[in-house]
């Protein structure tokens, strides 16, 4: 056998393997510190690592209107050192334990995380903790990631095709006065960030990012005992503060039909982005949802891949995806892209994607939801099988889903669907009513 289809077939077996497992039930020690940290312990000793997992409970949706942009340049200022931490040390102390890291922004978290040897938990607690208490935000700071974040968005949104316009046009599914938390784009304003004055950012990091607003999850090779003390030796010392004000979204759906034409100077072809809203993550339909895009449009043999690549060949590319700025507490977003084939017109494209919409409505089958579920069942079980992944699951299960302990039966929630609710959520939600379609088209520059 070729090696290429031997690793096609080991690949193949080991999704099925995994899909036949059913994930395992996972020990969670939580508690809270007296100033409000949330703390989830998992020891396991397979492998000789932990990974130390932060999440702010702050986001997108946490900014307000002219101060856009904050919680994405904390993901940067985060780096900025601290009392006890230089400039770029904190990246260089990791490193040099043989450890990872990383931080990420979506609409409702900000997440800092560390994967090191076990010896080295102390490591990654007490520079999680310096940062907490004590991050340098600084005018010369402030000046130099402001500009940062600028070169990122150059670089990973302006000069791609089809990214600037998902960016900035996702938020116009939402009523601006009504959900301001999540019509604005992830990135922010490069208006707003221009005009951010440093008591700004300040008074920002000082209301979210505190023990009452953050989450740790630990993950490996520990003894709890140990890591509990670790814990209240870097921790119980940082004060509380007071509770963040809470984010109003009173988004209402089927509100009338939103299509846009968009001049992309980046694009070549021309691409169709269409959107619904659909209900928050912990919402019951959410399951049925999250299984209806694997079927419409994510794999080889998703009904878009089939239909309108292969045998239509309208579009180059097709793909769905759910809640592309992250998983939120308030109403979400159903998402598809499709790339024109050349010489293909976008109306085409788009009569091709509302063509196939519709028809998931009636023509879903008992043969594409079970694969559906064997694909999200091995992804979770996959997921757990590293420090990291588990981390992550237990944080989602936390903030989303109202417990950490949530991890062990959410899976639960996807086996009890059926094709009558996949039909019926598609019909609730997947309506021209209720949707945004972006029309992209090649532009001058």
């Amino acid at each position: 056998m070729k090696p290429v289809l031997r690793a096609a077939l080991a690949a193949v077996l080991s999704a099925s393997a995994l899909a036949s497992q059913e994930p395992r039930d996972i020990p969670i020690k939580s508690y809270t510190l007296p100033n409000g940290l949330r703390v989830h312990l998992v020891e396991d000793h397979s492998a000789q690592v932990v990974a130390v997992n932060l999440w702010y409970r702050v986001g997108a949706r946490d900014e307000l209107l002219g101060h856009t942009g904050f919680a994405h340049l904390f993901e940067h200022m985060m780096f900025q050192g601290s009392a006890h931490v230089q400039k770029a040390e904190h990246f260089q102390f990791i490193e040099r334990a043989g450890g990872t890291l990383n931080g990420s922004t979506q609409a409702d978290r900000t997440n800092y995380w560390e994967v090191l040897p076990s010896n080295r938990l102390n490591l990654g607690l007490w520079l999680e903790a310096e940062r907490m208490q004590s991050l340098a935000v600084t005018q010369a700071n402030l000046d130099n990631q402001r500009e940062a974040v600028k070169e990122e968005r150059r670089l990973r949104f302006d000069n791609q095709p089809f990214v600037g316009a998902l960016v900035d046009s996702i938020g116009l599914l939402y009523d601006r006065e009504r959900c301001f938390a999540y019509s604005h784009s992830l990135v922010g304003s490069m208006t707003d960030l221009n005009a951010a004055k440093v008591e700004d950012v300040q008074a920002f990091f000082r209301q979210y990012y505190a023990p009452n607003n953050a989450t740790l999850v630990l993950v490996g090779d520990f003894n709890s005992a140990e890591a509990t003390a670790l814990i209240a030796q870097y921790f119980n010392q940082i004060p509380a503060v007071p509770a963040p004000p809470s984010v109003a979204c009173d988004q209402p759906y089927n509100t009338g039909v939103l299509r846009r034409n968009v001049a992309d100077a980046n694009a070549t072809i021309g691409a169709v982005l269409a959107f619904w809203r659909i209900p928050a993550v912990s919402h019951a339909d959410y399951p049925a949802l999250d299984l209806l895009s694997t079927i419409f449009g994510q794999g080889e043999s998703s009904r878009l891949n089939r239909t309108i690549v292969r045998e239509q060949k309208v579009a180059a590319i097709s793909q769905s995806v759910l809640n592309p700025i992250g998983p939120t507490r308030g109403p979400g977003i159903f998402g598809v892209l499709a790339i024109a084939n050349q010489g293909v017109a976008v109306d085409s494209v788009e009569r091709a994607v509302v063509a196939q919409a519709a028809q998931l409505v009636s023509g879903i089958t008992e043969g594409e939801l079970a694969k559906a579920k064997a694909y999200r069942k091995s992804t979770a079980v996959s997921q757990r099988q590293h420090a990291l992944g588990l981390a992550e699951a237990i944080q989602f299960a936390d903030l989303f889903l109202g417990s950490a302990n949530r991890v062990n039966d959410d899976i639960r929630r996807y086996d009890a669907v059926t094709v009558a609710d996949l039909r019926r959520v598609a019909a609730t939600y997947l309506r021209p009513d209720n949707s945004l379609t972006l029309l992209i088209v090649p532009g001058g520059k």
